[in-house]
Order: structure tokens, then sequence, then C-alpha cells
């Protein structure tokens, strides 16, 4: 049997749990599909638009496009996540079809969708120019012609002079206890790459557990993405901030010829 992937068994491992880095996973999922829409509608004109949302996770950006009258796909390394934003979707009463799929291998036929969305920083998991260029390779084969690219990352260019060691923890109640996560994080010399450690801490009845899952991602700098999604052949590259698109990352837009 071939070992598994790293970033699958990472998410596959968080899938239960990925919903407790909010405060307010409801909110979050309405929040940020609002942001997502505007940013559709402002590029495609009003929808509802075909979505690919390829690296779904357990649903937070794909659901909140549902939600909001799109018809949405979902796609994921992790196949735990996946199955559960289909679940997630059905119970708000909302259609959200799933499948387990790499995104630089992207198994949808050429053009089906208006808009391919990857955000919170997936894209940084792939850790080479080679593999980001693949997946934006894929995901322009699979848009329509002027369809529309959505990436958000991390602020890199800053976290970078920074060099973060740790992310403040983030404490939520639920009825089973109480669950605290932060993120450490462990640069490596080139100054480009870090090791994210996933830590939860989950007090209740029975005591105190506590997992650490790891992630290796790429800091991306915005002028190294905005150069590979122009060398796959898009066009109209945009940044927006936070403050101007609503979304809690800067969002790259780009266009399919």
């Amino acid at each position: 049997m071939a070992p598994q992937d790293p970033v699958a068994g990472f998410y596959d491992g968080l899938a239960a749990d990925y919903h407790l880095i909010y405060a307010d996973w409801d909110a979050g999922i309405r929040r940020q599909g609002a942001a997502l829409d505007g940013l559709l509608a402002a590029h495609l004109g009003p929808g509802p638009a075909d979505v690919l949302d390829c690296s779904c996770g357990i649903g937070t950006q794909a659901i909140g496009l549902a939600l909001r009258g799109h018809r949405v796909v979902g796609s994921d390394l992790s196949a735990a996540a996946a199955a559960r934003a289909a679940r997630e979707a059905a119970a708000r009463n909302t259609e959200l079809p799933t499948a387990a799929a790499d995104m630089r291998r992207l198994p949808f036929a050429v053009g089906r969708f208006d808009a391919v969305v990857s955000a919170d920083n997936s894209l940084p998991h792939l850790l080479t120019a080679v593999d980001v260029s693949t997946a934006l390779g894929a995901m322009r084969r699979v848009l329509r012609p002027g369809g529309l690219l959505l990436v958000s990352t991390r602020p890199y260019d800053e976290l970078r002079r920074t060099r973060p060691a740790e992310t403040p923890p983030r404490v939520v109640e639920t009825p089973g206890g109480r669950t605290t996560t932060f993120q450490r994080w462990h640069w490596h010399e080139d100054g480009e790459h870090y090791d994210l450690d996933m830590v939860q801490e989950r007090s209740g009845p029975d005591g105190v557990r506590t997992e650490v899952r790891r992630a290796t991602y790429w800091a991306i700098g915005r002028q190294q993405l905005t150069a590979l999604v122009a060398e796959a052949g898009f066009v109209r590259l945009v940044w927006a901030e936070p403050e101007e698109s609503g979304f809690f990352q800067p969002v790259l837009t780009a266009v399919a010829p």
C-alpha cells in the first residue's frame, strides 16, 4: 500500500475537530460565503454560478457559497474532510457534491466551472513552484473562458519579515468541555518554508487530551504567486485586501482568457 500523503493525513486527522478553530463556525460560514459571493458578483455578474472549491476542507467556504444560491462542487485531498463537508451541507439543507482529489489533478471536465476557489491558505501546502504551477494549470483547465480564479493566502510578505513563532490561543466552549487551539511555527533556514504544529487541547470530565498535528507550508510571497498565476495563463490579476473584500485573508482574483 502506498504511504498516505502527509497533507491528506493532517486534514484526515483534523476533519472531526476543524470547526473548533472557530469561535462560531456557522457565523464563519455565513461571513466568508458573503465575502466570496461579493467577489463572484463583481467579476461574473449576478449568479448563480457553477463553482468548484478545489480545497474545500470541511466546507467553510463551499457551504457559504451554496447557501447563497451557487451551484458548488467541493474537492479536497482529504477524503475525510470532503465527506464531512457534504454531510454538513446536507445538515444545513443545501447540496454540496464532493470528491477526494488532488488540486494538481482535478477530475473534472474542461471548462466545467464559472469559478474556481482555493481559499484559506490551501495553495501554500504545495511546496515548490512546479507544484503550484501544476495546480494552477489544472484550475485553468476546468474553468470556462472568462471564468474566475479566487485564491487566498496568509499575508506572507509580512510574515516572512516577522517570522512569528506561534499564534494566539483560541478557546471554544462545547457541551463536552473546553477546546484550546493554537499554532506553533518552525521556520526553515530558507526563510520561505515553515512547519506548523496545530495544537488542540481538550479538557472535559475525563481529563485533558492534547493533539498535535504537523504540516509544512511554503510562505509564498505576493510577487511570487502573482507571477505563477500569470505564467499559468491567467489575466486581469487583482489583489483585494480584507478591508476591501470582507474576506479574512488577502484574495487574488484572475480571469481565464
